[in-house]
């Protein structure tokens, strides 16, 4: 009788121990229950007919610039110049280095202004090492476009051949050659950044339809050319312009600008523009208590903006047209003009020989009348 309530006492433990170790794990169902398990959740496809992209093998190759560069570097020339400096010590010789480029096998020269600018001697090193000397008299010039043009005496020289900056797009690749830092010849890669830049350099210059490029440009590489991936010259690099803009940014002037330039450089020896015969200045408070404050000066400004009269050369399109000194032009072929970048940009976009109208104040009294630009005078 002990044995058997022993073994019921031992049989209820179990029992109760299964019970509770099955509760423990969550795995218990207990007779009767009304609880139901939930069917999985299946869900929906997005596209049942969807397949993954096909798999690109590669990109397409791009140009060797090692075979751009090859091609073009035998007609980029390094320019070195010396030139008088002075300083409170007295005259010293300062050298300059630069860059050009090969336009025409009988050894006309293409570079910046301000690379020659003020040089009293210039030599010009070829690809192939020959050093050529080059007369500074013989020099010509374009300082409104920072351009410049000159011939060595040599013949079969290499050319580059001539792009078209208007086919450009952002993103493009294009490769400047010069001669870097004074040290020779090199290139450097990169992409046009932005077209059609506008920087202002001085109240006498300013820069239009530049281009904008990461290639590294510095101080050497003036004037040498920025070129796309045929090797073609679609700009003229410019570390001046460089310099004035922001750091890691290089800016080349366009070809499309320059090259109208450079026939009349070689054709005419200087460039021909449209011109008023006015010297002008743009109109400012400090300008206005300059006029005020000097007595030799009668002039009555009635007006706060515009482009001031300083000079009218005898017989101009300025005079005939009735402008004098201390008119005030607000107006030039129906362009409203407030800065002396807007006035010159609007003049050099006229025509020799056709008459627009000018809009000025003679004191309080406003004039609209027609002026006609002439050709500009040959420089002296």
């Amino acid at each position: 009788m002990m044995k058997k309530k022993y073994a019921i006492a031992i049989i209820s433990l179990a029992l109760i121990f299964t019970i509770i170790l099955s509760s423990l794990m969550g795995c218990v169902e207990l007779t009767g229950s009304s609880t139901t398990t939930q069917p999985p959740i299946t869900p929906n496809p997005i596209n049942p007919s969807w397949t993954p992209p096909t798999t690109c093998s590669g990109t397409d190759e791009l140009p060797s610039i090692a075979d751009v560069v090859a091609r073009v570097k035998p007609a980029v020339v390094s320019i070195n110049t010396e030139s008088v400096g002075q300083n409170i010590f007295g005259t010293f010789t300062q050298e300059g280095a630069g860059s050009g480029w090969i336009i025409d096998e009988n050894g006309i020269i293409v570079t910046n202004n301000h690379v020659v600018e003020d040089a009293n001697a210039i030599t010009v090193t070829l690809d192939d090492g020959r050093v050529f000397s080059v007369d500074p008299g013989s020099i010509r010039t374009d300082t409104l476009n920072d351009l410049a043009i000159f011939s060595i005496n040599a013949s079969d020289l290499p050319t580059l051949s001539i792009g078209t900056s208007s086919q450009l797009r952002v993103g493009d690749w294009v490769i400047a050659v010069g001669n870097a830092l004074g040290l020779g010849i090199r290139a450097t890669e990169g992409i046009v950044s932005r077209l059609g830049v506008t920087i202002p350099f001085d109240q006498s210059q300013t820069l239009y339809d530049l281009l904008e490029t990461t290639a590294v440009i510095n101080p050497g590489n003036s004037g040498g050319p920025l070129v796309n991936l045929s090797g073609e010259v679609i700009g003229i690099t410019s570390a001046k312009i460089a310099q004035t803009g922001v750091e890691g940014m290089g800016y080349a002037i366009s070809i499309d600008i320059a090259m109208p330039i450079i026939e009349q450089l070689v054709n005419n020896g200087y460039v021909i523009r449209p011109w008023l015969g006015v010297s002008v200045t743009a109109l400012t408070p400090s300008v206005i208590a300059a006029v005020d404050m000097d007595p030799s000066l009668d002039w009555d400004i009635e007006v706060e903006k515009g482009i001031l009269v300083v000079q009218v050369s005898a017989g101009s399109p300025a005079e005939k047209a009735g402008l004098k000194p201390g008119d005030v032009i607000v107006s030039l072929g129906g362009e409203e003009v407030v800065t002396d970048q807007r006035f010159m940009q609007v003049l050099h976009q006229s025509t020799i020989g056709e008459a627009m109208e000018i809009t000025y104040f003679h004191g309080a009294e406003e004039h609209k009348t027609a002026i006609t630009p002439s050709e500009s005078p040959r420089p002296e």
